[in-house]
């Protein structure tokens, strides 16, 4: 006899992307904190538990870490919300970590701006 499948296929990415929508509004609707400034989550990977979710977020305005240590001190408020809106067993406790993808890709751009002006310069 095989192995029984999952009833839903893809519900690990599902549910990581129902968290992200939801942490989205939780954090720009409820949340207070003033270290929180305009925070974008770029991305929820959940372990195949649901036990735990790491959310990957950046900020436009604001300090990064301050934003990240504020996040994770409410995390605890920000689950309860997540309880509330998500319809699974287990709600994943979470781990906020601040995500410098853009951040390097700025400095790239940048890099690479410079490298193109100064190649300009040399062939003048």
């Amino acid at each position: 006899m095989a192995a029984k499948k999952s009833s839903t296929p893809n519900r690990g990415f599902k549910v990581a992307d129902q968290i992200q929508r939801d942490l989205t509004e939780l954090i720009a609707r409820e949340l207070k904190d003033p270290r929180v400034g305009m925070v974008t989550i770029q991305a929820v990977e959940v372990t195949p538990d649901y036990a735990h979710a790491k959310i990957f977020f950046s900020v436009l305005v604001g300090d990064p870490n301050e934003c990240e240590v504020a996040l994770n001190q409410a995390a605890g408020f920000l689950r309860n919300g997540l309880f509330k809106r998500l319809h699974i067993h287990t709600v994943p406790t979470l781990h906020f970590q601040f995500d410098r993808t853009t951040e390097r890709a700025a400095d790239m751009n940048a890099l690479i701006a410079r490298a193109v002006a100064s190649r300009s310069k040399d062939d003048a």
